[in-house]
């Protein structure tokens, strides 16, 4: 058996916590392998709205084995409030939720490295969530950050005092004030004695393990491919590796077990935070598109910048993750247009066109050359299968599969599981 990777095309917020919830119970386990609390997945299902930060989408199927892989970085203060915000739906998470021993802490200064950092870039800030993951994945890759297996040993508080000796150094470099870290730390070690209670484990044994025993098993990412470290619009990236390689090193998977690459993507884009996003709208289009979209960040609340389809940049996304299906979000917030417009090409200062991302397209005022097609202009409420479809709708997804070149097997048309239309 082969494992099954999940992932976002864009700068994020694409909607992969609803597709998990959806696909789940094909499934029997559900990994998280990237990211922090910096992610917001969402899920709507009987008419309430859940969204969940760290732990994975597939926590509402009781049948579900869901890992947190060694790829995460986790707060356990906002861990613990997730768990306890679980309790109103009876869900075991003794039973179904395990956790990564190598999966990296994040501790609270690390969140004020982070608001101190982000204040000195001044006008040129990245738009970090401030919930301290840059800094953790730092340290990770530096080699002093403490791990989730760490919080069983003996001398843990001696680990984590070394820790934030190096932290106040840097934190008197840039003057940032300490004054709210005592409140934060007991707040921090409160959560780390019920974290203790929780199954941490080995993870990549029981992912391997259930690979040789056929189990079902899909990786779940968070952000987006444009976001990763080494891919995405640098230096306005996140701190980890969000495509398909992550799951590999996130969860200890080889490459030759990954099978299907479920690429999803919006019918428009989005992006929180600063960076380039050569088909920004900065008209009332845009601001119908966020307000129809209700285009506002789940973890951080921020307005989110909007704009047309990006081609080149979806192209580029399918291509270094290998993605076998194609899964179109928020089809329906496109219903209010009469037109629709999607960037199939850049033209460059010189003029030349171009429909590739290079590595200059972070630093050239690039100009987006637009496809206008006719919008279905219409609502999609209670439309649940593809052939009614509006025929424009149908003409927008037949032409983005021509262009793409991979086939887009689910169409959302809404935020609730019923919502969601297979192709």
């Amino acid at each position: 058996m082969k494992m099954d990777v999940l992932l976002g095309l864009q700068w994020g917020d694409e909607g992969k916590g609803k597709i998990v919830d959806v696909l789940a119970p094909k499934y029997e386990i559900v990994a998280r392998f990237q990211g922090g609390p910096n992610a917001g997945h969402t899920l709507e299902f009987d008419g309430i709205k859940h969204v969940l930060h760290q732990i994975p989408s597939g926590i509402f199927r009781s049948q579900i084995l869901n890992i947190i892989g060694n790829g995460v970085v986790l707060d356990p203060i906002i861990l613990k409030k997730e768990i306890d915000g679980l309790g109103k739906f009876s869900i075991d998470y003794m039973k179904n939720l395990v956790i990564s021993k190598k999966a990296t802490i994040i501790i609270p200064t690390h969140k004020l490295l982070d608001a101190a950092l982000e204040t000195s870039k001044g006008d040129k800030k990245i738009g970090s969530t401030l919930k301290g993951i840059g800094p953790t994945y730092q340290d990770k890759i530096g080699r002093s950050a403490l791990r989730v297996g760490d919080i069983l040993s003996p001398d843990f508080k001696e680990k984590y005092q070394a820790l934030v000796e190096k932290h106040k150094t840097i934190l008197s470099f840039y003057n940032h004030p300490l004054d709210v870290l005592a409140e934060m730390e007991e707040q921090f070690f409160a959560a780390v004695e019920f974290f203790k209670t929780l199954n941490l484990i080995d993870s990549e044994y029981v992912v391997n393990d259930a690979l040789a025993a056929n189990k079902r098993i899909l990786a779940e990412g968070a952000q987006g491919s444009l976001l990763d470290i080494d891919f995405g619009s640098y230096p306005f990236v996140t701190s980890s590796t969000t495509m398909t390689a992550g799951a590999c090193t996130g969860l200890g998977v080889a490459p030759s077990k990954i099978g299907e690459v479920f690429g999803i993507f919006k019918a428009y884009c989005t992006r929180v935070g600063s960076g380039p996003f050569p088909t920004e709208l900065f008209d009332e289009t845009g601001e119908a598109m966020r307000k129809e979209g209700n285009e506002f960040g789940s973890t951080t609340g921020r307005p989110r910048r909007c704009g047309w389809l990006d081609l080149p940049a979806l192209r580029y996304s399918i291509m270094i993750n290998g993605v076998t299906q194609l899964f179109m979000m928020k089809g329906d917030v496109l219903n209010i247009f009469e037109e629709i417009k999607i960037c199939t090409h850049y033209e460059l200062p010189t003029g030349e066109r171009i429909d590739r991302l290079s590595f200059e397209i972070s630093d050239l005022d690039v100009k987006p050359v637009y496809k206008t097609m006719k919008g279905w202009n219409t609502s999609l409420k209670g439309i649940r299968d593809y052939e009614n479809f509006p025929i424009e709708l149908k003409d927008y997804v037949s032409f983005l599969e021509e262009e793409l070149n991979v086939p887009i097997k689910l169409v959302s048309i809404g935020p609730d599981r019923e919502q969601t239309i297979l192709r």
